[in-house]
This record gives C-alpha cells, structure tokens and sequence, in this order.
C-alpha cells in the first residue's frame, strides 16, 4: 500500500500565506523522510485560512524543497481554468521535477458562486467537464507537427 499526504497550507491565526506554504514545504520533507509516496495540494478559492488556490504554483514551491516524493493536484478545479494553460503549467512542473508530477482533477467549483464569477466562469461551465479533460489530455500528449496548438511545455 503507498501513503499520500494531502494538504491544504491552512492559514493559521495570526499566521501569514508564506509562513503557511513554508509549513506545507516542511510537512512534505517529512513526509518524503517518512516513505509517503505523494504530496497532494487542493485548490480552494476566496479562503482566508486556505492558501493553495494557486496549486501549480505552490505544488512548484514544495518540489524544489524536495527530491523524490511525488507531487499532484488534489485536485485542479478544472472549470475554473483552461485546460490548455494546465497542461502548460503541469507541463512545467514535469519538465523541472520530471517523473514525479501527477495531476488530479475535479468538477466543483472549490468557491463560492460571486468568486467564480471573478475566475471568470458560469456555474454551468462544470457541465463541460468531460470535454475539458478530453481537451486536457490531448494537450499533454506528445505533440505532432501537425497539431495546430501544442502545450509547451506538455508532458
């Protein structure tokens, strides 16, 4: 049986978001220290006490702070992104820590509805799911020249 982590980098009272992601970096040392297999960061939105919302991002932040344990998306609400910049920025994440990126993937929108509309989608963009993961997967494919929009980088 292989052990994942999932975390969220709370914001702890009187805490601060860089004080929360260095924790998340600390936590996942451990955890790679420990034999976990996988870190897992969740995306959430418009949470004062929650500070992953940019998970690429923070997932970026913890793998350059460590050297073999896996790293993923737990998950990327994919209706509030394009799937063509995910696979861009997991592309990234994969080209720097190659073999160790996964990509988890939801539907909600991990926010309240004024919030969405800041991301700039409808409520009814979750409908679209399956298209974006079939959209989303075609981009991480290796790429043909005769591919009209490639993700670079791409997995």
């Amino acid at each position: 049986m292989k052990y994942s982590v999932l975390d969220l980098a709370p914001v702890t009272e009187g805490g601060s978001v860089a004080e929360s992601l260095r924790n998340s970096a600390d936590l996942a040392q451990h955890a790679e220290r420990w034999g976990y297999h996988r870190f897992w960061m969740a995306e959430h939105h418009n949470m004062t006490g929650i500070a992953s919302a940019a998970t690429a991002v923070a997932l970026g932040y913890v793998a350059g702070k460590t050297d073999k344990i896996r790293i993923g998306s737990g998950g990327v609400m994919l209706p509030n992104h394009a799937p063509f910049v995910v696979a861009e920025q997991f592309g990234t994440l994969d080209a720097l820590y190659p073999g160790r990126v996964d990509i988890g993937l939801g539907r909600a929108p991990g926010t309240d509805g004024r919030t969405l509309r800041a991301l700039r989608r409808k409520p009814d963009d979750a409908e679209q799911f399956p298209n974006d993961v079939q959209e989303l997967l075609g981009y991480l494919e290796e790429a043909q020249e005769s591919d009209a929009i490639k993700a670079v980088p791409g997995f």
